[in-house]
Protein backbone atom coordinates (compact mmCIF):
# COMPACT_ATOMS: atom_id res chain seq x y z
CA UNK A 1 0.00 0.00 0.00
CA UNK A 2 2.98 2.57 0.94
CA UNK A 3 4.55 2.07 -2.73
CA UNK A 4 0.99 2.19 -4.47
CA UNK A 5 0.89 5.90 -2.31
CA UNK A 6 4.18 7.52 -3.27
CA UNK A 7 4.04 5.96 -7.09
CA UNK A 8 0.35 8.49 -7.15
CA UNK A 9 2.40 11.34 -5.19
CA UNK A 10 5.27 11.10 -7.63
CA UNK A 11 2.78 11.48 -10.66
CA UNK A 12 0.59 14.07 -8.81
CA UNK A 13 4.37 16.12 -8.15
CA UNK A 14 4.98 15.49 -12.19
CA UNK A 15 1.83 16.81 -13.24
CA UNK A 16 2.00 19.63 -11.15
CA UNK A 17 5.55 20.43 -12.63
CA UNK A 18 4.56 19.71 -16.23
CA UNK A 19 1.31 22.46 -15.52
CA UNK A 20 3.94 24.78 -13.82
CA UNK A 21 6.14 24.50 -16.59
CA UNK A 22 3.14 25.08 -18.71
CA UNK A 23 1.99 28.37 -17.45
CA UNK A 24 5.90 29.65 -17.33
CA UNK A 25 5.82 29.18 -20.71
CA UNK A 26 2.41 30.51 -21.98
CA UNK A 27 3.62 34.11 -19.63
CA UNK A 28 6.91 34.24 -21.74
CA UNK A 29 5.41 33.38 -24.79
CA UNK A 30 3.06 36.38 -23.82
CA UNK A 31 5.82 38.77 -23.24
CA UNK A 32 7.16 37.69 -26.51
CA UNK A 33 4.41 38.47 -28.27
CA UNK A 34 3.90 42.00 -26.61
CA UNK A 35 7.15 43.02 -27.06
CA UNK A 36 7.61 42.52 -30.86
CA UNK A 37 3.87 43.82 -30.67
CA UNK A 38 4.34 47.09 -28.58
CA UNK A 39 8.41 47.35 -29.30
CA UNK A 40 8.42 46.80 -33.15
CA UNK A 41 5.01 46.80 -34.56
CA UNK A 42 3.40 49.73 -32.33
CA UNK A 43 0.14 46.87 -32.13
CA UNK A 44 -1.31 47.26 -28.58
CA UNK A 45 -4.71 45.33 -29.34
CA UNK A 46 -2.56 41.99 -30.04
CA UNK A 47 -0.18 42.74 -26.73
CA UNK A 48 -3.30 43.22 -24.81
CA UNK A 49 -4.75 39.65 -26.52
CA UNK A 50 -1.94 37.92 -25.79
CA UNK A 51 -1.64 39.42 -21.92
CA UNK A 52 -5.96 38.36 -21.78
CA UNK A 53 -4.61 34.42 -22.89
CA UNK A 54 -2.32 34.67 -20.27
CA UNK A 55 -4.76 35.20 -17.83
CA UNK A 56 -6.94 32.45 -18.77
CA UNK A 57 -4.28 30.64 -17.89
CA UNK A 58 -3.56 31.77 -14.66
CA UNK A 59 -7.11 31.19 -14.12
CA UNK A 60 -7.35 27.84 -14.88
CA UNK A 61 -4.07 27.39 -12.99
CA UNK A 62 -4.90 25.55 -9.55
CA UNK A 63 -1.30 24.57 -7.77
CA UNK A 64 -1.49 26.35 -4.16
CA UNK A 65 2.19 24.84 -3.51
CA UNK A 66 4.68 27.09 -3.06
CA UNK A 67 6.52 26.66 -6.66
CA UNK A 68 2.76 27.06 -8.18
CA UNK A 69 2.42 30.37 -6.38
CA UNK A 70 5.69 31.43 -7.16
CA UNK A 71 5.24 30.77 -10.79
CA UNK A 72 1.80 32.39 -10.82
CA UNK A 73 2.85 35.10 -8.87
CA UNK A 74 5.42 35.66 -12.17
CA UNK A 75 2.68 35.73 -14.64
CA UNK A 76 0.69 38.10 -12.87
CA UNK A 77 3.28 40.46 -12.25
CA UNK A 78 4.51 39.68 -16.36
CA UNK A 79 0.65 40.50 -17.07
CA UNK A 80 0.75 43.92 -14.86
CA UNK A 81 4.33 44.67 -16.86
CA UNK A 82 3.29 44.54 -20.25
CA UNK A 83 -0.21 46.29 -20.05
CA UNK A 84 1.86 48.91 -18.36
CA UNK A 85 2.40 51.21 -21.43
CA UNK A 86 -1.00 51.05 -22.24
CA UNK A 87 -2.73 51.58 -18.60
CA UNK A 88 -0.36 53.03 -16.66
CA UNK A 89 -1.82 54.01 -13.33
CA UNK A 90 -3.94 51.16 -13.14
CA UNK A 91 -1.14 48.71 -13.66
CA UNK A 92 1.00 51.28 -10.71
CA UNK A 93 -1.70 49.87 -8.28
CA UNK A 94 -1.81 46.38 -9.59
CA UNK A 95 1.87 46.77 -8.94
CA UNK A 96 1.97 47.77 -5.56
CA UNK A 97 -1.01 45.07 -4.96
CA UNK A 98 1.24 42.36 -5.57
CA UNK A 99 3.73 42.99 -3.02
CA UNK A 100 6.43 45.55 -4.68
CA UNK A 101 7.54 48.57 -3.11
CA UNK A 102 9.11 50.25 -6.58
CA UNK A 103 7.52 52.19 -8.45
CA UNK A 104 6.21 50.09 -11.50
CA UNK A 105 7.67 52.83 -14.02
CA UNK A 106 11.43 52.52 -12.33
CA UNK A 107 11.11 48.66 -13.54
CA UNK A 108 12.92 47.85 -16.88
CA UNK A 109 11.26 45.46 -19.79
CA UNK A 110 11.82 42.13 -18.87
CA UNK A 111 13.43 39.93 -21.35
CA UNK A 112 11.94 36.83 -22.10
CA UNK A 113 13.25 33.11 -20.47
CA UNK A 114 14.60 31.43 -23.30
CA UNK A 115 14.65 27.88 -21.46
CA UNK A 116 11.05 28.85 -20.35
CA UNK A 117 10.11 29.14 -23.81
CA UNK A 118 11.58 25.87 -24.96
CA UNK A 119 9.05 23.06 -25.90
CA UNK A 120 9.06 19.36 -25.58
CA UNK A 121 6.57 18.56 -27.93
CA UNK A 122 4.99 20.18 -30.39
CA UNK A 123 1.72 20.02 -31.63
CA UNK A 124 0.52 18.67 -35.48
CA UNK A 125 -1.99 18.91 -36.81
CA UNK A 126 -3.11 15.70 -39.33
CA UNK A 127 -5.33 16.05 -42.41
CA UNK A 128 -7.07 13.36 -44.16
CA UNK A 129 -7.41 14.21 -48.22
CA UNK A 130 -7.07 17.72 -47.06
CA UNK A 131 -10.03 17.79 -44.32
CA UNK A 132 -8.33 18.23 -40.46
CA UNK A 133 -9.22 14.74 -39.13
CA UNK A 134 -6.89 14.42 -35.82
CA UNK A 135 -3.86 16.05 -33.80
CA UNK A 136 -0.77 14.38 -32.65
CA UNK A 137 1.93 15.16 -29.89
CA UNK A 138 5.36 14.57 -31.53
CA UNK A 139 8.46 15.56 -29.69
CA UNK A 140 10.25 18.55 -31.42
CA UNK A 141 13.40 16.74 -32.87
CA UNK A 142 10.99 13.76 -34.67
CA UNK A 143 12.23 12.92 -37.83
CA UNK A 144 9.95 12.84 -41.19
CA UNK A 145 9.64 8.93 -40.63
CA UNK A 146 8.46 9.64 -37.42
CA UNK A 147 5.90 11.75 -37.49
CA UNK A 148 4.31 10.01 -40.51
CA UNK A 149 3.96 6.97 -38.42
CA UNK A 150 2.25 9.01 -35.55
CA UNK A 151 -0.03 10.36 -37.51
CA UNK A 152 -0.77 6.87 -39.22
CA UNK A 153 -0.83 5.43 -36.26
CA UNK A 154 -3.87 7.44 -34.93
CA UNK A 155 -7.12 5.62 -34.16
CA UNK A 156 -8.88 8.59 -36.05
CA UNK A 157 -7.21 9.13 -38.97
CA UNK A 158 -7.42 5.17 -39.13
CA UNK A 159 -10.99 5.30 -38.85
CA UNK A 160 -10.94 8.32 -42.32
CA UNK A 161 -8.51 5.96 -44.06
CA UNK A 162 -10.51 3.14 -43.32
CA UNK A 163 -9.67 0.24 -46.16
CA UNK A 164 -8.20 2.59 -48.74
CA UNK A 165 -4.98 2.53 -49.78
CA UNK A 166 -2.87 5.48 -48.75
CA UNK A 167 -1.14 7.36 -51.76
CA UNK A 168 0.35 9.89 -50.48
CA UNK A 169 1.83 11.38 -47.12
CA UNK A 170 2.85 14.64 -46.85
CA UNK A 171 4.63 16.21 -44.03
CA UNK A 172 4.93 20.00 -43.26
CA UNK A 173 7.68 19.99 -40.76
CA UNK A 174 6.53 21.00 -37.23
CA UNK A 175 3.09 21.93 -38.11
CA UNK A 176 0.81 19.61 -40.56
CA UNK A 177 0.51 15.97 -42.34
CA UNK A 178 -1.84 15.60 -44.75
CA UNK A 179 -2.55 11.85 -46.04
CA UNK A 180 -4.00 11.45 -49.45
CA UNK A 181 -6.31 8.06 -50.02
Amino acid sequence: MQTVTQAGALQLEFLADLLQRELRRTAHQALAKATDDIGRRRNFNTAIAAVMELLNAVGRFSDASPQGRAVRQEALCLSVLLLAPITPHVCHALWQALGHDTALIDERWPAPDLTALAQDTVLIVVQVNGKRRSEIHVPVDADESAVRATALADERVLRFIAAQPVRRVIVVPGKLVNVVV
